[in-house]
């Protein structure tokens, strides 16, 4: 998965926010509170980003509606991967990215990692609580 481009990240960081399709009229007025953007630049961008498979399209009226395909987390999860991917010594590459994650952060794993049932289980034991198959 390749990183989004800055324009691309501020696109779907809007979309992701309002949770709803918006027309490239609406990206282009609330990007220009902030910066000055040429219509047509974010036309073009949310079109790449329809063409990668992140936006889906849709009429509305004589304006294209874009909204997200996947979701902000979907895209962290791709990211880490990827990231992940690039290493060959694996729990090495975990053990240093948790080394620096917040108390809150280490929580927020811990609780994910026991909230996996694993296939064709019914009993609710999470991974690695010592049950044997």
């Amino acid at each position: 998965m390749r990183r989004l481009g800055e324009l691309e990240a501020e696109i779907m960081d809007r979309l992701w926010q309002w949770e709803q399709a918006a027309t490239v009229r609406e990206l282009v007025d609330d990007i220009n509170k902030i910066r000055p953007l040429a219509y047509t630049t974010v036309l073009t961008v949310a079109d790449v980003l329809y063409r990668k498979g992140w936006l889906r399209r849709g009429k509305s009226g004589r304006a294209w509606t874009y909204e997200p395909v996947r979701s902000r987390e979907d895209y962290t999860a791709g990211l880490m991967r990827e990231a992940l991917g690039c290493t060959t010594d694996r729990p090495a590459a975990l053990m240093r990215f948790v080394e620096h994650m917040s108390p809150e952060d280490v929580g927020s794993l811990d609780a994910a990692l026991r909230s996996l049932v694993r296939p064709g289980r019914d009993d609710g034991a999470a991974p690695g609580d010592g049950v044997r198959e």
